[in-house]
């Protein structure tokens, strides 16, 4: 086993994902851009230089799962940091008001077949992708699991009335609260292995998802906090919840 450190990011070919995947180049890591779309995985990856390599990988797709596990198997052996950042805030139409995604998103609005589209990657495919990545992530003298989730799925902060981001629970927020219990739960399972497994909330962030508000933080300072926790050392913590500003409530 050499010491080439191997760090893969879903849903690294735009956004928070490819700023992530950007941060980790220049830590020293090869970064699999993990992409549904190959050609857009490759674009990316050219745009990091040679530390970053393309890998198809849809998180809701089985056969795409297990063959991405399989191609970083023979490539690499063993996968030392495995970034969940690939999510869906609704399967409506893109470019919507963000007051109108807000709406159509509540619970008592929302069909039954959208919220199993947004759970289907934001929970389904965390569990998936993480499951098929152990092997080798086990492999890995310091594996690490960062699961991007959201300050929105706190259900903490969504019991205080004065929160000013409890009126937009909904779908979106449920499937971050059901990250959030997924990411402790492979904490308290993976304890034992010197796997770390934390959730991170990048916070309200520039991209496509937020249709790039002018009121949203950059790219930059929202991969800040997911690269220290990709970072730790043997005496960090697992099974937390945090942001760039520090533990976040459950």
């Amino acid at each position: 086993m050499n010491n080439e450190r191997i760090a893969l990011v879903t849903g690294a070919n735009k956004g928070i994902g490819l700023q992530i995947a950007r941060e980790m180049v220049t830590k020293g890591f090869t970064v699999l851009i993990g992409a549904r779309k190959l050609e857009l995985g490759m674009a990316a990856a050219a745009s990091l230089g040679e530390r970053a390599q393309a890998l198809q990988l849809d998180v809701t797709d089985q056969t795409s799962i297990l063959a991405a596990a399989s191609q970083i198997h023979d490539r690499f052996g063993r996968l030392d940091v495995l970034i969940n950042n690939a999510g869906i805030a609704h399967t409506g139409a893109p470019g919507r008001p963000l007051e109108e995604i807000v709406q159509s998103g509540l619970l008592s609005n929302v069909s039954v077949d959208e919220l199993r589209d947004v759970f289907e990657v934001n929970v389904f495919g965390v569990v998936a992708v993480t499951q098929a990545m152990l092997p080798l992530l086990r492999k890995a003298p310091a594996g690490r699991i960062v699961n991007i989730s959201s300050s929105t799925g706190s259900l903490t902060l969504n019991s205080d009335v004065s929160h000013v981001l409890r009126n937009m629970a909904g779908v979106y927020t449920s499937s971050k609260t059901a990250l959030n219990a997924v990411t402790q739960a492979f904490a308290i399972d993976l304890e034992k292995t010197g796997i770390k497994v934390n959730a991170v909330c990048p916070g309200f962030t520039a991209t496509d998802m937020s249709n790039f508000a002018s009121t949203a933080g950059s790219v930059e300072e929202a991969a800040r906090e997911p690269v220290r926790l990709a970072l730790l050392d043997a005496d960090g913590p697992t099974g937390t919840f945090s942001n760039a500003e520090g533990p976040l409530p459950w």
